[in-house]
């Protein structure tokens, strides 16, 4: 085909007027029609005037940055699939878009533009170049390569691990680990969900040695992924928390991943400000409006077929969590905005 993108409508967010140029000329040329934008926040009030099929998007840029443009397009469940194209040497950033619905991540400079093309051609038709049986595949290398590379696995973890203090979903949310050790045992993890709801896991990867830092990874690629069609499949209702671990552990013995996972799940709604909390043996102290409730551990994940849980849910506006397990604790707090 001459013209691949032939009726593709492309929005191009790159405040570099040189590199935006560049790009429209290039897909220009192959046929697409193109527009302009020089941030997110430009790029949100184009999505209004015009159907696109793709956009192309910088993480770094003023007023609103990448990272924040697709978070919103993921909060707003706008479909149009993104690629990524940024100078950015940052694995979490790149983690972050990624996990938000991002389809691809090319970094600058291109050198090559038919790797442009490619990238480009992949994401407007995923059904030609991509399978159930090479996703599985794909899927199964970079699996194996982490199984045969404990450090590499270990150090990706760390790298992935959120900010220590964020603003998501109109609240304001932060954790402190409060044991000081090289290699904590409870990792955490927090997923927006939607202007006003969001989620978190916190997993205690010590009862499963290796396993456990491969249990950690799978569950942060995944988490978000499986909180959003849980609620799509509920509409937009509460979600189901046993249902949601009972998933979980059902995802760790498919992976043949043995061993104990302690794990505690958590879901806040900001505006009808319910907090609920489930665990599945991981002990938590929590705080609310100074009553302090103690949820107990239950029985880990991976022990059972079914997991055995504890379920708590509060009406509040702000909460604290002392969550303790794997010889560390971690305390998490949260605030309405």
């Amino acid at each position: 085909m001459e013209k691949p993108l032939a009726s593709k409508k492309i929005l191009i967010v790159e405040d570099e007027i040189v590199f935006r140029s560049v790009l429209t000329g290039y897909l220009s040329s192959l046929g697409a029609s193109i527009y302009q934008a020089v941030n997110g926040r430009e790029a949100l009030g184009l999505l209004d005037l015009h159907s696109l099929d793709l956009i192309l998007c910088d993480i770094s840029m003023p007023e609103m940055g990448g990272i924040e443009f697709v978070e919103c397009l993921s909060i707003q469940s706008i479909k149009i699939p993104v690629l990524i194209i940024s100078a950015t040497n940052k694995m979490t950033d790149i983690a972050q878009v990624l996990r938000m619905g991002a389809k691809d991540v090319l970094l600058k400079p291109i050198v090559d533009l038919a790797r442009l093309r490619e990238a480009v051609l992949e994401c407007l038709y995923a059904d030609l170049f991509t399978s159930p049986a090479l996703e599985r595949r794909e899927f199964n290398q970079d699996w194996d390569e982490l199984r045969k590379n404990p450090q590499k696995a270990a150090q990706l973890l760390l790298q992935l691990q959120p900010p220590v203090q964020q603003k998501i979903a109109q609240c304001n949310i932060n954790y402190q680990q409060l044991t000081m050790v090289e290699q904590p045992g409870l990792v955490l993890d927090i997923a927006t969900l939607s202007t006003d709801e969001l989620a978190f896991y916190c997993l205690d990867i010590t009862k499963a040695k290796e396993n456990g830092v491969l249990a950690a990874l799978l569950l942060r690629v995944l988490f978000n992924g499986i909180l959003q069609e849980h609620l799509v499949q509920k509409k937009q209702r509460l979600p189901q928390m046993t249902a949601l671990l009972q998933q979980l552990n059902q995802l760790l013995r498919c992976t043949h991943l043995d061993g104990q996972f302690p794990l505690l799940l958590g879901y806040y709604h900001s505006k009808h400000k319910n907090l609920s909390l489930i665990s599945a043996g991981l002990r938590a102290n929590i705080t609310v409006d100074k009553n302090k409730i103690q949820l107990s551990n239950g029985m880990p994940l991976g022990t059972l077929n079914a997991a055995y849980l504890n379920q708590i849910s509060q009406h509040c506006c702000a909460w604290e969590c002392k969550i303790s397990g794997g010889g560390s604790r971690l305390r998490l707090m949260l605030s309405t905005e």
